[in-house]
């Protein structure tokens, strides 16, 4: 059995992988988090895009546990504000992890912008990086448009503003089966099933 780290502390997220290894029927790994480890010092994420942040993070977990390990960063990225919040949506109204406020702030910016202008996307940046060096980088990416007021109770973030292409719902109205099917974090993770069926053949 080979263990895979996933770092991050975020329970849905190891939830995530471990049901996508289970519908590729990968065997053989056995997916943990960082609270399932040594704590070591993580780097803070300075990186100008998601890749930066995510091949990182990713070194950084190698680096102290000596385990194969993913690492993923992620963010809305709102058209009418030229991309941003981007890399800096978990801390976009200033406190780190602040989720309503975050997303008020991001509505607040978009007070006078008509439906037609509200597109936006989910992105996520997933790298797997090996005891060896070796790397593999992958990215999701989930367009969409924004609310104005947030709706639903699944998920975090900016889940509650986000209406997905083809979607009347928002993201944090669907059940965890459906967005584990189209979601920017399940499209990364999913095309690193090649890299993961290779893992768990040594």
């Amino acid at each position: 059995m080979t263990k895979l780290l996933l770092a991050t502390r975020n329970a849905k997220k190891l939830q995530e992988l471990r049901r996508i290894l289970e519908a590729e029927s990968i065997e053989g790994i056995e997916v943990v988090g960082l609270n399932d480890v040594d704590d070591f010092p993580e780097a803070p994420e300075t990186a100008p895009d998601f890749e930066g942040n995510a091949a990182a993070k990713a070194r950084d977990a190698v680096a102290a546990t000596g385990l194969p390990s993913i690492a993923d960063d992620s963010g809305l990225a709102v058209d009418a504000l030229n991309g941003m919040p981007g890399v800096l949506s978990a801390r976009w109204s200033g406190k780190h992890g602040d989720d309503e406020a975050n997303l008020n702030l991001v509505l607040a910016q978009l007070t006078d912008t008509p439906p037609e202008r509200r597109g936006a996307a989910f992105i996520c940046a997933a790298v797997l990086a090996h005891p060896t060096g070796e790397k593999t980088t992958v990215r999701g990416e989930w367009r969409g448009t924004l609310t104005t007021k947030p709706r639903g109770t699944n998920g975090f973030g900016y889940d509650p503003i986000f209406i997905p292409e083809h979607e009347t719902r928002t993201s944090a109205e669907l059940p965890p089966e459906e967005k584990d099917k189209s979601s920017h974090r399940a499209q990364a993770l999913r095309a690193l099933i090649p890299a993961l069926k290779a893992l768990a053949a040594h």
